[in-house]
């Protein structure tokens, strides 16, 4: 028996489909500190309890609505989607939108256990192909927009560029910093003018590969 101490890493399951539930509740059913509940969306926004949240990607307008809101009501919350495929664009708009995490339908079990554990911690988990989209579309955009000769960063400016590189959401970075997310809207704002970039993934990769996250002397 588990002891009473331990904590539960506790999962709410968006999933439409039955059959697909029991399969995610089969692959964790010898993992005792996670515990799976089915959800729906507005379940989840009035619960205060759920850690990780695995949704399967829907190119609907109402998935990626409903990924708003979670994030806006629930800024700490873990979001992990799961699908068909490893190139699709609706897997790289669900990351753009916040997911922390795709895990391939054809993925092992080990695979999928060891992505929501990473997620959990605080991680990302993403296959190389997406990692590889994400680049590609990064330097697509990077050589469609004219960089502006590059002002200096100022120390706040680079506070946001690191939690933004880091994968948080505007409303994490307004809770990291202690500032409202309005004020870390017009940073990352003023990001792009200096950079000369158009999109978050193109400013996370222009930063790295430019040592943008370092002091400027």
């Amino acid at each position: 028996m588990k002891p009473a101490s331990c904590h539960y890493i506790r999962v709410a399951v968006v999933e439409s489909d039955p059959v697909r539930y029991l399969g995610l509740r089969a692959i964790f059913s010898t993992e005792h500190d996670i515990q799976l509940r089915a959800a729906t969306v507005s379940s989840v926004l009035h619960s205060a309890s759920d850690d990780v949240v695995l949704m399967a990607v829907d190119h609907g307008a109402a998935f990626y609505a409903g990924m708003s809101a979670l994030k806006a009501v629930h800024a700490g919350i873990r979001i992990i989607v799961t699908g068909a495929g490893n190139r699709d664009e609706g897997i790289l708009r669900a990351v753009s939108a916040g997911a922390k995490g795709y895990v391939s339908e054809e993925a092992t079990p080990q695979e999928f256990k060891k992505a929501l554990r990473e997620v959990y911690r605080g991680g990302v988990w993403l296959p190389t192909p997406i990692v590889a989209l994400f680049i590609e579309r990064a330097t697509i955009s990077l050589r469609r927009v004219q960089p502006r000769s590059q002002s200096r960063i100022t120390y706040r400016e680079r506070e946001v560029l690191q939690l933004l590189v880091a994968g948080r959401s505007n409303r994490e970075i307004a809770d990291e910093l202690g500032i409202f997310e309005r004020t870390v809207k017009a940073h990352v704002a003023q990001l792009f003018r200096k950079v000369g970039v158009a999109n978050r993934i193109a400013l996370s990769v222009h930063a790295v590969t430019h040592s943008l996250l370092q002091p400027q002397q």
